[in-house]
């Protein structure tokens, strides 16, 4: 298997623009549903990434930005997914470096990866991606699941 790329992973049923969630869990529960409507998930899923969420932020203050990587364990993961939303309004997670922090997450990479190393190379692909402002800002202009993700294929992401 080759190196483990976000244009691989994206998949549009779990691309989301231009979102308003209330809360972090609100976007968990809509992400959790939509996956597992589409069987890619077992039903604990949802529950699993919220504790992780709590126990490890995931939550990444940039320049211009905030972002969230969330992500659980490999095993309540069917088939492999990178879900990515885009908020209108920011969503507060905790910051990874320090969880007395709130940053205000205005792209959010939910990822599903069933092979711990294929997570941990998507987690480096998704921090290469998090310190280019030029293609991040695309992607937060992108008003649809398509433009999304030709953003993502046309920047070998």
């Amino acid at each position: 298997m080759g190196e483990a790329t976000l244009s691989s992973y994206v998949k549009a049923p779990l691309v989301f623009t231009q979102e308003n969630f209330s809360s972090r869990d609100e976007l968990f529960e809509q992400i959790a549903a939509k996956a597992s409507d589409l069987g890619w998930v077992r039903e604990d899923f949802l529950e699993r990434i919220k504790k992780r969420e709590e126990t490890f932020p995931t939550g990444i203050q940039l320049v211009n930005f905030g972002a969230a990587i969330p992500h659980t364990d490999a095993e309540c993961i069917l088939e492999e997914f990178v879900a990515v939303i885009t908020l209108q309004d920011p969503v507060s997670f905790y910051s990874m470096e320090d969880n007395n922090q709130q940053v205000k997450a205005q792209i959010v990479f939910v990822i599903g990866l069933n092979q711990p190393h294929a997570q941990l190379e998507m987690l480096q692909s998704l921090m290469g991606l998090l310190q280019n402002e030029a293609v991040l800002s695309e992607l937060l202009l992108a008003t649809t699941e398509n433009e999304l993700i030709t953003i993502i294929e046309k920047n070998q992401l």
